[in-house]
């Protein structure tokens, strides 16, 4: 009988990577038979997030303590992060290293390293900022970069972010594109909400939650805004015009999204966007900024407006509450473009490239 494959799966409980990896993680245990070891880094997992994990048949989740990419202060502390990371998949006896960002690709690993860029500071800058790195961003661009020709394997979650990383560290090739898969969240059926209603890190100018906001005031309809509002960095918003409902544990966004409201993500950036996939497969009608990301996965299934124009997503908004027909049929064409991004897809995808490189003498660290 041969041996399971062990999967060294690094993370963080900040966002969106959390339930990717999760979501991954479950997939490949039941359906590929692989035994999963999640480390993550930063904040620890709240005791929702610690259940939810122990819910995965063989999971080892290792709380590390060590800093996430973009809160290190310094290149030698991220380095000694990746360092001791490779030490724990050494211990672990993994036959691959899946990285959650490559800066942290910096260390000698003892098997091959897929780094998966779900996000990154040069083409978040680029996207919300449009200026030039400032200095203490830049060494952290110039440590992903030596961490992507120390991978194996580079992958992003859609063509349109893979290109984007492809320009911003002028790579000779986009990342492999392997779009994110998610469960529906249980619902039970309920009457329609007549809101417009958002969810994600609501702190991250990335997501532009302020728009939002500023729409809220010119809407007829009301606005509502679940998700935190203060950072581990730092960052944070104050609703002025939205109701801000807070960070909701899993059974209540559930229930939320279960009552249809207008999803609305006026994000400048997204590499592709959990909160979105949650609402469509709920059966919301999509109201999504006209961005890259958001064309390659929802063309023909939303409503696209120019994320920075408020006065154009409070029409629209109010268009879709007013006329119930069209945004039952936007609904049902979310919901089955929905249907697309699964798990299990995700997993097959991944299993394949984790199998190309298994055998392969692992890349020499940078």
């Amino acid at each position: 009988m041969s041996r399971r494959l062990r999967l060294f799966l690094t993370t963080d409980a900040v966002g969106g990577v959390w339930t990717y990896s999760l979501e991954l993680a479950a997939a490949l245990a039941v359906s590929h038979d692989v035994a999963v070891i999640l480390a993550t880094l930063g904040p620890s997992p709240r005791s929702e997030q610690r259940e939810r994990a122990a819910a995965i048949p063989g999971l080892q989740l290792v709380d590390t303590g060590l800093p996430l990419d973009w809160t290190a202060d310094s290149r030698t502390e991220l380095r000694d992060a990746a360092a001791a990371l490779a030490a724990l998949a050494g211990r672990a006896e993994a036959d691959v290293v899946q990285l959650h960002a490559p800066a942290l690709a910096c260390a000698d690993y003892p098997a091959p390293v897929v780094s998966v860029m779900h996000s990154c500071v040069a083409t978040w800058w680029t996207a919300v900022r449009g200026t030039d790195l400032p200095l203490d961003l830049a060494w952290r661009t110039e440590l992903a970069r030596e961490g992507m020709a120390g991978s194996d394997l580079l992958v992003a979650p859609s063509r349109a972010f893979a290109r984007a990383v492809q320009h911003s560290y002028r790579l000779t090739q986009p990342p492999v594109a392997v779009h994110n898969g998610r469960s529906p969240l249980p619902r039970d059926p309920v009457q329609q909400a007549n809101h417009a209603f958002t969810a994600g890190r609501l702190w991250d100018d990335g997501k532009n939650v302020a728009a939002f906001d500023r729409a809220a005031a010119l809407a007829g309809t009301p606005f509502r805004a679940a998700g935190p509002a203060r950072g581990p960095n730092g960052a944070g918003i104050e609703l002025r015009h939205a109701q801000a409902a807070g960070l909701l544990p899993e059974d209540r966004l559930a229930a939320e999204l279960g009552a249809r409201p207008i999803f609305v993500s006026t994000a400048l950036y997204e590499p592709f966007g959990l909160s979105v996939l949650e609402a469509a497969q709920a059966g919301c009608a999509l109201v999504l900024s006209d961005i890259p990301t958001f064309r390659e996965l929802w063309e023909d299934a939303a409503a696209f407006v120019e994320p920075t124009d408020e006065q154009a997503i409070a029409e629209t908004v109010d268009r879709l509450a007013a006329h119930p027909d069209e945004r039952e049929q936007l609904g049902a064409a979310a919901r089955e473009r929905a249907g697309r991004f699964t798990p299990d897809t995700m997993a097959g995808a991944m299993m394949t490239r984790y199998r190309g490189l298994l055998g392969r003498q692992r890349k020499a660290a940078a």
